[in-house]
């Protein structure tokens, strides 16, 4: 019989613990933003839209074209030849 008692305390300290430990971790903001970490691996980096420009050979503005982070900007490219 006292090893049901002592079962029982037992179980009881385990469910206190893992109830400190989620009252601390809602307390710390853990469940605010459930959404957005699981979407952000399947959505695409932002692309941005580079501004029109006159091309020198006709005097014609040319159409805008996407820009991601790794592409080079207009400045930094080198007229060709």
């Amino acid at each position: 019989m006292s090893v049901v008692v002592i079962l029982i305390l037992a179980s009881l300290a385990v469910a206190l613990l893992f109830l400190a430990a989620f009252i601390w971790s809602v307390c710390s903001g853990q469940y605010e933003d459930t959404l957005t970490p699981s979407m952000r691996m399947l959505l695409d980096e932002p692309v941005a839209v580079k501004a029109t420009t006159t091309l020198p050979e006709t005097g014609r503005t040319a159409a805008p074209l996407p820009v991601s982070a790794t592409t080079k900007r207009s400045s930094e490219i080198t007229k060709k030849e």
